[in-house]
């Protein structure tokens, strides 16, 4: 299993994503946490995280999930790529679609490097709780509680991380969860979490 994790956008390390994909280069960027926000918002993240990509040599495709066979066509990439936005509408995106099954599937096989930010990185913890204080569960009819549990613990971006619009809210997060003594991984913007077979480092800014 390959993961790089970042709290927001590439982070500070993007060469060590590169590095995890070996000779690989194609990617598949996944929007679907911004689903419901208006176009304008969503194009414009949207082309900032394409410029993100294809500025460290990344073949980037964008792949909405809901779009009919696309999530099949996964595991033709080298790198799949999940930007932030509401991690409750993500979560509901992989499951309606599948996609999360068919994720699990290829990381657990080593097939695909696993990258991304924000709700794109918390989405793989054991569980959702606490992140309620960020992003809004009715966002979606039926919000999903669970992760995709390939994280031992959860993870809360943006923290001690002036600047960004939901940095008190993932520190109000963070100081629950330390709070509850649940151990989690509190990222500034700029780290990453680097996640492979062998081992499991944070990476600073």
């Amino acid at each position: 299993m390959r993961l790089y994790l970042s709290s927001f956008r590439t982070g500070a390390h993007p060469d060590q994503l590169v590095a995890l994909a070996g000779n690989g280069r194609r990617t598949a960027l996944i929007p679907n946490a911004l689903d419901g926000l208006p176009t304008e918002m969503r194009e414009t993240g949207l082309r900032r995280d394409l410029d993100d990509l294809e500025a460290v040599g990344l073949d980037v495709t964008l792949i909405d999930l809901r779009e009919p066979d696309v999530v099949s066509s996964l595991a033709t990439y080298d790198i799949v790529w999940v930007r932030g936005g509401n991690v409750f509408v993500l979560r509901r995106v992989l499951a309606d679609t599948g996609a999360d099954i068919v994720l699990l599937d290829l990381l657990r096989r080593d097939a695909v490097v696993y990258g991304g930010y924000s709700a794109g990185a918390c989405v793989l913890a054991p569980d959702l709780n606490g992140l309620e204080l960020v992003d809004n569960p009715a966002a979606v009819a039926e919000p999903i509680m669970a992760g995709l549990g390939l994280l031992d613990r959860p993870f809360v971006p943006h923290v001690r991380s002036p600047g960004h619009p939901e940095t008190a809210a993932c520190d109000a997060v963070s100081a629950a969860y330390t709070s509850a003594r649940r151990p989690h991984w509190a990222l500034r913007d700029g780290e990453v979490l680097l996640v492979t077979e062998n081992q499991t480092r944070l990476l600073p800014v």
